[in-house]
């Protein structure tokens, strides 16, 4: 009768956010059948594979087709560490040259968010997990989630799970861990459907504005996709404030 089998693992940094308080910052046993690829292992034990950059095993750098063996000794990273090693194999793909991000259902606050910043984010209250990789596969789009499980799909190359459920502190941690401070452009895309905003004379728009608007203001702005109009009201100024809280860090 075959006979379980041993293996030693120990997560880094961010990766303990998915394990339980006695797994983290520590080696820790996981028993295992037969040869299993080390991406299985390491999603089982609660890990989604785009997390991860970095798996060595004996302390030799390995892909996720590694097939797992008794008695290794595994540490895995979320980014590349500096280590005494000639070579390492990265498994996150290369950096998008410019990040562009697609939400899923529960994170409407942190799309809104995003774009109010000037960030391409795609998002629908409807969206089907399938849709969300198949987009984010074509458009080359890095996927934002509160759903593990998503990010365990095989065909999703680039995501990251959301850990805070605060709209205020997601933005933060969004833009601290892709380090986006030097790419913000605010107001200029569409909160409501992500478009690029244009300017407009106000002589193009004012059918459509309301009557104390029509008085008060004259500069405007206007989706090119859907076609709503903006102007800078009350509301512009406690975004302003908003946007300098989250560039607080």
């Amino acid at each position: 009768m075959a006979k379980q089998k041993e293996a030693i693992f120990r997560f880094y940094a961010e990766l303990n956010d998915f394990l339980p308080q006695n797994r983290r910052q520590k080696d820790f046993s996981y028993h295992f059948w037969g040869t299993p690829a080390i991406k299985d292992a390491i999603e089982a034990i609660g890990i989604p594979h785009p997390e991860v950059d970095l798996i060595l095993v004996n302390n030799k750098s390995v892909d996720f087709t590694y097939r797992l063996q008794a008695g290794d000794r595994v540490a895995v990273y979320p980014v590349f560490e500096l280590l005494n090693i000639r070579s390492v194999s990265h498994l996150r793909p290369k950096p998008l040259r410019r990040i562009r991000f697609i939400l899923d259902v529960n994170l409407g606050k942190l799309a809104r968010n995003l774009r109010l910043l000037g960030f391409d984010t795609l998002f629908q209250n409807n969206y089907k997990d399938e849709e969300i990789i198949a987009i984010a596969q074509k458009e080359q789009r890095l996927i934002l989630t509160r759903d593990i499980e998503l990010l365990k799909n095989k065909r999703v190359n680039r995501g990251y799970w959301v850990r805070s459920t605060d709209p205020d502190k997601q933005i933060k941690e969004i833009l601290f861990k892709f380090d986006l401070f030097d790419q913000i452009h605010p107001f200029t895309r569409c909160l409501v459907c992500n478009g690029l905003l244009k300017k407009v004379p106000k002589n193009e728009v004012i059918e459509h504005l309301p009557p104390k608007t029509k008085v008060y203001f004259d500069e405007f702005y206007q989706c090119t996709d859907c076609g709503k109009i903006y102007w800078r009201g009350s509301h512009f100024k406690r975004m302003n404030e908003m946007i300098k809280n989250w560039q607080k860090l």
